[in-house]
């Protein structure tokens, strides 16, 4: 971590958790499948991305962060509620079906609104509940994001069989617009989303609603869950695909770093609005990715991939900027989950997170402030379904695993608690070289937390009834 004068870092964690200091907009943005490696702040050399990089520059950069899971859903959920997704037993992406992150949980956005945030989701939910048949009956049917505490959302409707036919044909974002839910209304065909591309319509409406969020005078929450760069690869909006046509590359890798150009422009596009409001000082903005990159993306050195427990598969770019309140230019490389970001961004709100809700993710903003170390009581679990495939341009590693946990510099990987590989972090980022052999005692501790965090109970009220 960049080190700081004690006195500043003192001012600036003071300034931010004082009671009565105003309490900030926070912006939560989230990439769908982008690599580790794959910012150029993080060493990316495929495409530029100059709006991400400028947030790293003026905050923090966690090189390594990790997602609560190496697909989609669970992540999701543990990102809302700041607890592992085995929890609610969501242990793979949900499928369209009506599995749904349980009604009577403990969100970010539903603690953030006791605290007079209005909120906003924009964009991916893949958390059940976006079919028409639930969004005309919400009493007697599955939640959506309102009912997990967003005042307003703008989402694709995710029911079978229009978005698996637009992903199929590669027209899930060239044609984003004709399946769209906003607050439980379908979007018609006269209003201006329609025709628009995807990426262009989530940068849309997150500026369009940071715009009333300032007119009101209330401090706001919008959460971002960008589509891309996920598969289908299609060609992002101009000038984006014309600007990173280069020699040499394969039709997927161009269209790969379109979206991520178009990407990285939205987000431009948003600070530009914060500056023009004059309230970028007055907004926390965290980004990071659901899980690990796929065929296209840039992990670097890492092993695995998305479906994969490997680094690879769970190891993301991550930002933290907040000017004034988060030193600029500095790096952590301690560890940090999704599951962090509840009680990280409700300390930053001064939003009291009750027992019950039982959160496993602990508070970040002090690390993020003054560089203290993270007081983390427990090592860090994952647990999902095996996928035997990976989405990468080479096999899965095997021996497959279901389970990980990490203590330090330690990380075992492990199927139904059964050990299977050892690895030493510090040393062995690539995840070479398999030491359970070597430290029978350290994979026989951690072992045991595993098996403790399989057996306890399970909310599975969000599952399909049988």
């Amino acid at each position: 971590m960049k080190s700081f004068p004690c006195a500043c870092l003192l001012l600036l964690f003071c300034a931010a958790s004082a009671p009565g200091a105003p309490r900030p907009n926070i912006i939560l943005i989230l990439a769908d499948d982008m690599g580790w490696r794959d910012p150029a702040c993080f060493g990316g050399t495929a495409v530029p991305t100059p709006h991400m990089d400028a947030l790293a520059a003026s905050g923090l950069k966690m090189t390594r962060f990790y997602s609560s899971s190496a697909v989609c859903s669970p992540t999701r959920a543990a990102i809302l509620t700041g607890r592992y997704p085995l929890r609610f037993d969501i242990r793979k992406h949900l499928t369209d079906d009506e599995t749904h992150l349980p009604r009577c949980v403990t969100t970010l956005p539903g603690l953030l609104k006791q605290k007079g945030y209005q909120t906003a989701h924009v964009g991916k939910w893949h958390l059940g509940g976006l079919h028409l048949a639930h969004a005309r009956n919400r009493n007697a049917s599955i939640p959506g994001p309102r009912e997990h505490g967003f005042d307003h959302y703008l989402c694709q409707n995710e029911e079978p069989p229009l978005r698996p036919r637009l992903g199929r044909e590669r027209r899930l974002y060239a044609d984003g617009g004709t399946c769209l839910l906003r607050d439980d209304v379908p979007v018609p065909e006269s209003d201006p989303y329609f025709k628009m591309h995807l990426t262009d319509i989530i940068g849309a409406e997150s500026v369009r609603f940071v715009e009333k969020s300032h007119a009101d005078g209330k401090p706001f929450f919008l959460n971002i869950w960008h589509l891309v760069p996920h598969l289908p690869y299609e060609p992002g909006s101009e000038p984006h695909w014309s600007n990173t046509a280069a020699p040499g590359i394969s039709d997927d890798q161009h269209r790969f770093r379109s979206m991520m150009a178009h990407m990285d422009a939205t987000i431009g596009d948003l600070v530009k609005k914060l500056d023009e409001l004059g309230i970028r000082r007055q907004t926390l903005i965290v980004l990071a990715s659901d899980n690990g990159g796929v065929y296209e993306g840039d992990i670097g050195p890492l092993k695995g991939g998305k479906t994969d427990l490997h680094e690879g598969g769970i190891r993301v770019s991550a930002i933290a900027s907040w000017p004034g309140r988060i030193p600029a230019g500095g790096t952590s490389t301690r560890a940090g989950t999704t599951a962090d970001l509840l009680p990280t961004l409700c300390a930053a709100a001064g939003a009291a997170v009750p027992a019950e809700a039982k959160v496993d993710g602990v508070n970040l903003l002090a690390h993020w402030q003054t560089g203290t170390d993270i007081a983390r009581p427990d090592p860090l679990l994952w647990q999902m379904d095996l996928y035997p495939n990976l989405q990468r341009h080479y096999p899965k590693p095997e021996p497959y695993a279901t389970e990980a946990v990490m203590d330090g510099r330690w990380k075992l990987l492990s199927r139904d608690a059964e050990p299977l590989e050892l690895f030493d972090l510090d040393n062995d980022l690539a995840e070479q070289t398999n030491l359970l052999g070597q430290h029978p005692d350290i994979a026989s501790r951690l072992a045991k937390a595993v098996r403790a965090f399989l057996d306890e109970p399970r909310d599975r009220s969000g599952h399909v009834a049988k």
